[in-house]
């Protein structure tokens, strides 16, 4: 019985050495720093490799130029309260874009920023990685700090909320504009009386959602008073605190949410009272999460371009990394309102979107 054809042995760079008759190092400086050799030398090395078809691995690469090509990534976990959290989808956009660049990224579990630094410190120390993303950004963040002393290269997906002594690049989604385009198209549908459900007061992120709420509120001169009411994230706050608001005397007519698992919470209270979502009360949500597709009707959310930020995220970190000299860069992306059925009983059910 005869054996299966092998493939060639892949030439190493021992092969070509002995090829051209040089040594190794000699051939590490002919494809490395060619201006060390003599032009006849050169061209007996290149002249080998050709004729050999030796390309150098990727692992070798990598050692000759101190790089992992990964990039550290934290996974977090919501306490299973945020059903329409975006780290997901953030998540695989950013190993998309990685991808396309040639990076690979390494996620680790840490809970809470001190955990996160402590990995941080091992991963840099074993020269696991090249470089951070961060998620999420709050006051007094200890991370960033950590990263720029050691000047590590990163970028966050998320602004600083108080002035640092450093600068470092990062992106963020004007959550401010969202919620005034959510109100204003619910404004423009007719609605007076607009309710707003928030984060407690002191969650950076929420406070920006509920500002742009209030800006719109007072410019399109909508009362907002006994109308706004903050509470833990979740489907289960979202539909109790709704609930209260939806059996006083002048009930909201809308809602504007500061994440999807709310807007669904306020999606079953006015259901519970024989309302129909859309047509007798209006809600919009934050994040236009997986979870605004699966309700019915659809429920209308503010998007978030995470792709596009996943990209510039990448680039952004690989320019450090190439260069930790290069610019500081800072962006505010404005996020888009995704009318459906929630809040434009016209908009086509689920099934007959394209």
């Amino acid at each position: 019985m005869s054996q299966p054809e092998q493939s060639p042995a892949r030439p190493t760079i021992k092969a070509v050495a002995k090829h051209a008759q040089v040594s190794y190092q000699t051939v590490s400086n002919a494809l490395n720093a060619p201006e060390r050799l003599r032009p006849d030398t050169l061209a007996r090395v290149l002249r080998a490799v050709e004729d050999l078809g030796y390309r150098p691995t990727q692992a070798a690469r990598n050692l000759r130029l101190q790089t992992t090509r990964l990039i550290g990534f934290r996974s977090t976990r919501s306490g299973g309260r945020d059903i329409g959290a975006i780290e997901d989808r953030f998540l695989y956009a950013l190993t998309s874009a990685a991808r396309d660049r040639g990076y690979g990224v390494i996620l680790f579990a840490a809970d809470g920023d001190e955990d996160e630094i402590a990995m941080f410190e091992d991963l840099v120390s074993r020269g696991a990685v090249d470089g951070f993303v961060l998620f999420g950004s709050h006051r007094h963040d200890a991370r960033t700090a950590w990263l720029a002393e050691r000047d590590v290269p990163f970028v966050s997906f998320g602004r600083p909320w108080e002035k640092t002594a450093f600068e470092y690049s990062w992106l963020d989604v004007d959550g401010h504009a969202g919620t005034l385009a959510a109100t204003r198209h619910l404004a423009a549908a007719g609605h007076r009386r607009v309710a707003f459900l928030g984060w407690p007061e002191g969650s950076e992120v929420g406070d920006d959602r509920y500002a742009g709420y209030l800006a719109a509120a007072e410019e399109l001169g909508l009362p907002t008073r006994g109308l706004t009411v903050r509470g833990l994230n979740g489907i289960g706050d979202g539909t109790k605190l709704a609930a209260a608001l939806l059996d006083k005397a002048h009930p909201p007519t809308a809602f504007v949410c500061v994440s999807d698992a709310m807007a669904v919470g306020v999606m079953h209270a006015v259901e519970h009272r024989g309302l129909a979502v859309g047509r007798d009360v209006a809600v919009i949500g934050f994040d236009d999460s997986p979870l605004a597709t699966v309700v019915q009707p659809a429920l209308s959310s503010v998007r978030q371009p995470l792709e596009s930020i996943a990209r510039q995220c990448v680039d952004l970190v690989l320019e450090r990394i190439d260069d930790p000299r290069s610019a500081v860069t800072t962006s505010v992306v404005e996020p888009t309102v995704i009318a459906r059925g929630s809040s434009d009983p016209t908009h086509p059910a689920p099934d007959d979107e394209a």
